[in-house]
């Protein structure tokens, strides 16, 4: 298997850019169309457990569009083989003082492009 295939990282970290740029300016449209459309995609947020693209879904359409902005550390994307890809990244609000994000997502490539298939992110205390 190789990882890190240069093209297939080139596409996934495109990808993922327009991931980040959807989410920071509250583009549900493209947010959903990033998610595999699947009962069995997962995403464990910060204050919810979403099991299903039905309940992912309802979730964005509830969430507010303030406060979205945030700043990337420490991003990671590997890519295992050319259709399976992790991102991870850290983040940072200015409206939340003395916290750190950390989001892990895994993409599958399907017959319509990458899409997340698992997400998980989580806000702990930053470490002084």
């Amino acid at each position: 298997m190789i990882v890190n295939d240069p093209e297939t990282l080139a596409e996934m970290e495109a990808v993922f850019s327009r991931y980040e740029t959807a989410l920071v300016s509250n583009d549900v449209e493209t947010l959903d169309a990033l998610f595999w459309q699947d009962e069995r995609t997962i995403r464990y947020g910060i204050g919810e457990n979403l099991h299903g693209v039905s309940e992912i879904l309802a979730f964005r359409k509830g969430r507010s569009p303030k406060g979205l902005e945030r700043d990337l550390d420490r991003t990671v994307i590997t890519t295992f083989g050319s259709d399976f890809a992790t991102a991870s990244t850290l983040f940072r609000r200015d409206g939340a003082p003395g916290k750190v994000g950390r989001q892990m997502q895994s993409w599958a490539r399907m017959d319509d492009g990458w899409r997340v298939v698992a997400a998980h992110v989580s806000i702990i205390d930053e470490e002084k």
